[in-house]
């Protein structure tokens, strides 16, 4: 463990990718083996789940810390992160520990078999022996909400250094249905040859937002133009009798989508597919919200199924015959992609994601201008030569997206942020007019500069109205343009609406709060794009 906070710490002081990356690659380099394995599924993203509740937590902390559980609670937003301010209201440790990372971890998994006594004294006991930084990770893991500033790709690419390995051919090994449980380092990481297993994805590539005008990408000819579909990026795979669908979050998500079974009855093993997954009517792609009724559900109703059924729009092929097609020019993938969709059924339910033909860029501007009408995000932009490469990468693939939808708004609450933000007021509630009254509807916490937030916080401190514990309802009068992709209808609102991916897109000092937008506006944009 102390090892393990090493690197914590050497990667929480620099905002360095070279310093990090060499931290971690000399961690990979002299760690154990089980070490070595668990650091490698926490970064990326295989944590335990949560062993205890938040609340238990900050009880047991307070009543070790002879404090009264309200002084805890109000220390809570002032430090941003529950983890650090248990850590920081603990008294010093009784005892020390040399236990390594993975002796630590196999305690947190056998948590849950015992009873909230067993737990509770298990979790005192190593608070005990931990200093304040291996405390903090030690709760980070317990409540199952560790993450750290570190991408997968630098991850990947620090093991490539240590291992002398490939860096793609490591991003390929770390995909799929491992954890440390399953596997060891020495299969997973360090043998000549990974093992095979049928299930395994292909590392997702990924775009970059296209900045400017498409002109500066050179002849429109050199392009391929698709429309971005708002669902969710997934792999489908055929192999070994069986399919799997993978989310891009690396999720396997085959029992949500069992309507994409079908396509085994139609197509030959040993395929890879990459495209949207997305709520289909018929014809074209139902808005978000009804897909996102089949997000995170494990079993899927017959009526969700009859309401929400899905289609996986393809663009890609990554595998055919079990050969690895990434490295030929996309063109050709794509034509291989057509052939094999062309004839199967609508009951297959996956179909070739349609390119868009155009001759200029101004005409495929026009057909951008139409894609809230197909329900799509925009367009991707993709070179016809581009190999298929693995993590976000500049040159070949790029999105571009429809400008989003704006609302001017009033904050009418204002609660302070985590981390490095926690002594800001940055996330706020906004609220737009219906006839006198302000209605609440969305919440924001990005998109303004670390100057604009300091001042939005010295006036929330002159401004409070009242206070509801770590949220304090402020006076309605700063107005602020609200930045969303799409509009929803929501009966879990006041509003009766939600946003897809608020943020704020600028402070409009400009604007009396008289001047915002109403809730009648909302409504309309909702008829238009909803």
């Amino acid at each position: 463990m102390k090892a393990f906070a090493a690197l914590f710490s050497a990667i929480d002081q620099s905002t360095r990718t070279t310093v990090k990356t060499a931290a971690l690659a000399e961690y990979f380099r002299t760690a154990p083996d089980d070490d070595r394995l668990w650091t490698v599924a926490l970064f990326s993203g295989r944590r335990p789940k949560r062993a205890v509740t938040t609340t238990q937590l900050r009880e047991w902390a307070s009543e070790r810390a002879g404090l009264p559980l309200w002084l805890v609670e109000e220390s809570y937003p002032i430090v941003g992160d529950l983890a650090e301010t248990i850590a920081l209201v603990l008294p010093p440790p009784g005892d020390t520990s040399d236990r390594s990372l993975s002796d630590w971890l196999g305690d947190l998994l056998t948590y849950p078999a015992l009873d909230i006594a067993a737990r509770k004294a298990r979790t005192l006991d190593a608070w005990d022996r931990l200093d304040a930084t291996e405390r903090f990770l030690f709760n980070k893991l317990i409540t199952g909400g560790f993450r750290i500033g570190v991408s997968r790709k630098l991850m990947t690419r620090a093991l490539a250094q240590a291992t002398g390995q490939d860096e793609a051919a490591m991003a390929l090994r770390l995909m799929g249905d491992w954890t440390p449980q399953t596997t060891t380092w020495q299969r997973l990481v360090a043998a000549p040859d990974a093992e095979e297993d049928d299930s395994r994805p292909y590392p997702f590539y990924l775009a970059y937002q296209i900045d400017g005008a498409p002109e500066t990408l050179g002849p429109p000819g050199d392009w391929l133009a698709e429309w971005k579909w708002d669902g969710i990026r997934g792999q489908m795979i055929l192999r070994g009798g069986a399919h799997h669908v993978w989310s891009r979050g690396e999720e396997l998500m085959t029992d949500r989508f069992p309507e994409l079974a079908r396509a085994r009855d139609f197509l030959p093993e040993g395929l890879v597919f990459d495209g949207e997954i997305v709520a289909w009517d018929g014809a074209q792609p139902l808005p978000f919200n009804t897909l996102q009724q089949r997000i995170g559900r494990k079993t899927v109703s017959k009526k969700l199924l009859r309401d929400a059924p899905v289609v996986m729009l393809a663009y890609d092929l990554l595998e055919e015959n079990g050969t690895d097609l990434r490295d030929r020019p996309l063109e050709q993938r794509r034509d291989r992609l057509d052939a094999l969709l062309a004839e199967l059924p609508d009951d297959a339910n996956i179909r070739a994601s349609p390119l868009i033909p155009f001759e200029t860029w101004n005409a495929l501007a026009q057909t951008r201008s139409t894609a809230r009408d197909r329900r799509a995000e925009g367009l991707m932009l993709k070179r016809r030569d581009a190999p298929y490469l693995a993590g976000r990468k500049k040159g070949d693939w790029w999105k571009w997206k429809l400008d989003p939808l704006t609302v001017d708004a009033v904050m009418i609450y204002a609660q302070q942020g985590h981390g490095r933000r926690a002594n800001l007021f940055t996330d706020f509630t906004f609220a737009v007019w219906n006839g006198n009254e302000l209605v609440p509807f969305t919440k924001a916490y990005s998109g303004l500069t670390d100057a604009e937030f300091n001042k939005i916080t010295a006036w929330v401190r002159r401004n409070t109205l009242q206070r509801f514990g770590p949220v304090r309802q402020v006076t309605p009068e700063l107005v602020f343009e609200i930045a969303f992709e799409g509009i929803q209808p929501s009966s879990r609102h006041k509003s009766g609406l939600s946003l897809r991916f608020p943020r704020m897109a600028r402070w409009r000092h400009d604007k009396p709060a008289q001047e915002a937008n109403t809730l009648d506006d909302l409504h309309e944009m909702l008829a238009l794009y909803g």
